[in-house]
């Protein structure tokens, strides 16, 4: 569920969008100019945030995205089984299980604080604290 609609030339670099019920970041942008009886069009490179899929796309400037709810947590990590870490989260003590990502498999320990991001009901392990 979004927590707001914007269209496309109010988005910038680095913002977040909804597409295909997947969170996407925004990587580049161009904006084209109206013509004479045109409207605006947006070129838009966008990184996907759980899969790292990367979508090309034209569209028109007054194309409307959702913007989804990013949660940033902390949570403590209370073991490690192969590329599976069982995780606590800092404020509810809610425990749960997350895959490490690639290039974080060498920094992440038993006994550490991580960040993670609970992005509309999904959770990944962003970065270690």
């Amino acid at each position: 569920m979004a927590h707001k609609i914007l269209e496309a030339t109010a988005l910038r670099v680095g913002s977040y969008i909804m597409l295909d019920g997947n969170a996407y970041m925004i990587k580049s942008m161009d904006v084209s100019k109206t013509g004479k009886h045109g409207h605006a069009k947006v070129r838009m490179e966008a990184t996907g945030i759980l899969g790292g899929k990367k979508k090309v796309m034209v569209i028109p400037g007054h194309e409307r995205f959702e913007v989804p709810l990013i949660e940033k947590r902390k949570a403590q990590v209370l073991s490690i089984v192969g590329e599976t870490a069982s995780l606590m989260d800092a404020e509810n003590f809610e425990n749960f299980d997350l895959i490490i990502p690639e290039g974080l498999k060498d920094d992440v320990k038993e006994g550490m604080t991580v960040e993670y991001w609970d992005v509309e009901g999904k959770k990944l392990i962003k970065r270690t604290l």
